[in-house]
């Protein structure tokens, strides 16, 4: 068994500096942090009170990281495992993660102290190399909406380029020629699939993409809005656009209604998520559904029969992208 002394060697650095980095110690550099991750990584190191949890685990409590349980989105995926949880007669602890690497890391080591026997996990900050470390050491870990290389068996995800793919070749088959992108500023894969998928659309079928139809914002109302106002400072012919998210999309309709312009008859819009805001929105939002609570329903039934042979390990599933059609698409009228 590797020991804090074998990761300082490693890493050609002391066992003090070792000991700041596994304690968060915000006077170690980014690089020396990196180094000694990967140097923990590369010996499958356990600090103390990790490894003690991992010994001594606690099965009736099943830990989720997700990134915000303000967003809807992961209220509900927190809602669908707590489901299945009390179903087992467990309970749930729940880890914040906010996109950022010390804060994801110190969520999934918490709940590790915990004494949790299985996590689902929402990361979308730590590298491969770290959430395999991870998975490697915690056998009822599941990762959801994020594919890791050797443990794909463990891994729940949804395919986003192809649901911006879909949206995007809806509106050019009503007709849309002048299609935005209304992104988002968080530097995680989704967002970069997500564009890609809008881009490939436009690609397949012959349409020019600009940076001027491009936008990106914090993905929520104020971002939508800051979004909807920059493309319409910097675009005199859009007709249609698809958002990162249908919060997004809500906040592009309110400023698209303060200047006079309706939807869908003047401007289209299509989300992504189908949220529950999608339904009450005026008009009702057409979207790109992410089933994520039936995804997180599976995770956490995964998550349960890796350490416990009398839960049934749920038969496999593909979760696909689906169009929700509702009233914030119409045909293009000249």
């Amino acid at each position: 068994m590797s020991t804090i002394r074998d990761v300082a060697d490693l890493a050609q650095v002391s066992v003090a500096t070792v000991s700041r980095v596994l304690n968060s110690h915000s006077s170690v550099s980014d690089k020396t942090r990196a180094s000694v991750q990967m140097a923990i990584a590369r010996l499958n190191y356990q600090p103390n009170a990790n490894a003690q949890a991992l010994a001594v685990k606690n099965s009736d409590t099943i830990g989720v990281v997700v990134t915000d349980v303000t967003d809807p989105f992961f209220a509900i995926l927190v809602k669908a495992v707590d489901k299945v949880a009390e179903e087992h007669h467990k309970t749930i602890l729940i880890g914040i993660g906010y996109h950022q690497i010390e804060k994801e890391r110190k969520a999934i080591d918490t709940l590790l102290r915990k004494r949790c026997s299985c996590f689902v996990v929402h990361s979308k900050a730590l590298m491969d190399e770290e959430l395999r470390h991870y998975l490697s050491n915690v056998p009822g870990m599941v990762v959801i909406n994020r594919v890791i290389a050797g443990y794909e068996n463990r891994c729940i995800s949804l395919d986003n380029r192809k649901g911006a793919f879909l949206a995007t070749e809806m509106l050019i088959r009503f007709g849309h020629q002048h299609i935005a992108y209304i992104g988002s500023n968080h530097l995680i894969s989704d967002e970069f699939e997500r564009q890609n998928g809008y881009l490939d659309a436009l690609k397949a079928h012959s349409y020019l993409s600009t940076e001027e139809a491009m936008t990106h914002h914090s993905p929520d109302f104020v971002g939508g809005e800051k979004a909807m106002i920059d493309l319409l400072s910097y675009n005199k012919n859009l007709t249609a656009a698809v958002a990162y998210n249908d919060t997004m999309a809500a906040g592009a309709i309110s400023v698209l209604n303060e200047n006079n312009i309706n939807v869908p008859q003047q401007f289209s819009i299509i989300g992504f998520d189908d949220m529950p805001i999608a339904r009450y929105l005026i008009p009702k939002l057409t979207t790109v559904r992410y089933p994520i609570d039936l995804m997180a329903t599976y995770a956490a039934n995964l998550a349960l029969s890796l350490v416990d042979s009398k839960v049934k390990e749920p038969s496999f599933v593909q979760f696909n992208p689906t169009l929700v059609r509702r009233f914030s698409v119409d045909v293009y009228r000249a």
